[in-house]
């Protein structure tokens, strides 16, 4: 039976943490029975919820789950790669390592771009399958299969984060930027020698706690 690849990220917008990255697939008839069992976009589920699809799916089939570290983040910022390109790349190479190993029919991916055709364009580069590429916004709303990996790669990154949690000693929140009591603990511990390699250092977020802490023009 031919395959349907569903992919998503969780961490795209966290100034803390890693980039996870899930590309899930499914035998294409099964779509319906992934649903039954609760596939959706992970924001609309409970932690406890996530947490007991994550221990189903992550068994049911094959998946390519890939995590790229807030340093490897800021690395590829410093030399000028986009986030958007960053992400393609990821996504690029999960389809194609399920591709090797799956009869695959089509590959769907919730884009980041609100211009989805744009994003295909940027996966193409890197990969270009012979099957459908369909890129589309919302796709972990409209496509079990495509929920199923946002909830792969959204409790993955929380495995991440409560690990980073109990080394640091605190509970610093979600690692989002919207997130006030990330913000609070950031403004307090930002230049903590532990904290550097999980932090996403060319954020905007970033960049505005260290212009608020180091303001010269105070000093003239």
């Amino acid at each position: 039976m031919p395959k349907v690849i569903g992919v998503d990220e969780a961490g795209r917008g966290c100034v803390m943490g890693p980039l996870v990255l899930c590309a899930y697939s499914i035998d294409s008839d099964k779509q319906e029975a992934l649903k039954q069992m609760g596939a959706k976009d992970s924001k609309l589920l409970s932690p406890i919820k996530r947490r007991e699809l994550f221990k189903k799916f992550e068994k049911l089939d094959d998946n390519v789950i890939s995590v790229l570290s807030a340093e490897g983040l800021t690395d590829l910022m410093a030399k000028k790669v986009s986030l958007n390109e960053i992400e393609a790349q990821i996504a690029a190479a999960a389809i194609r390592q399920l591709a090797e190993r799956n009869d695959v029919e089509k590959a769907i991916v919730d884009s980041p771009d609100p211009v989805p055709s744009k994003f295909e364009k940027r996966i193409r580069k890197y990969y270009s399958p012979s099957f459908e590429l369909v890129c589309e916004n919302k796709a972990d709303f409209n496509y079990p299969v495509v929920g199923a990996a946002s909830i792969l790669a959204k409790e993955t990154r929380e495995i991440h984060i409560e690990k980073l949690k109990k080394m640091l000693g605190i509970d610093f929140g979600s690692g989002y930027s919207s997130d006030e009591k990330t913000i609070a603990f950031l403004k307090t511990h930002h230049n903590d020698a532990i904290l550097q390699p999980h932090l996403r250092h060319r954020w905007e977020t970033m960049k505005r706690l260290k212009i608020h802490q180091f303001d010269l023009t105070k000093f003239f």
